[in-house]
């Protein structure tokens, strides 16, 4: 099982926002996430918009390219975008650049 770590920001003035419409993700996004190996997905996010995600997976670009697969997944990217800093033209979920893990206490 890989454990993916990824960081994101999402904009100051969006932070509101951005904590509702994650109280309500719609369960067909969650459904497609969970059908597609994510698993354990969590996001945190601080009070200055840093957005850290952790999940686990089988394989993560497979889960990725799972999810781009989906039709629900680009719905919910193109609503999130105008969320997120510095995506460079990217979608949020093609900006997720996971990070090297350097200890893990199992």
């Amino acid at each position: 099982m890989q454990r993916v770590c990824f960081l994101l920001k999402v904009r100051e003035d969006k932070l509101a926002e951005y904590r509702e419409r994650h109280a309500a993700v719609w369960p067909e996004m969650q459904q497609a996430l969970s059908a597609t190996g994510w698993h354990n997905y969590s996001l945190f996010l601080r009070d200055d918009g840093l957005l850290v995600g952790y999940l686990e997976t089988e394989d993560f670009e497979a889960a990725q390219a799972g999810m781009a697969a989906t039709e629900v997944n680009a719905r919910w990217q193109a609503e999130m975008a105008p969320f997120f800093e510095s995506l460079d033209g990217d979608r949020p979920d093609e900006a997720m650049k996971p990070l090297t893990e350097v200890f893990h206490l199992a």
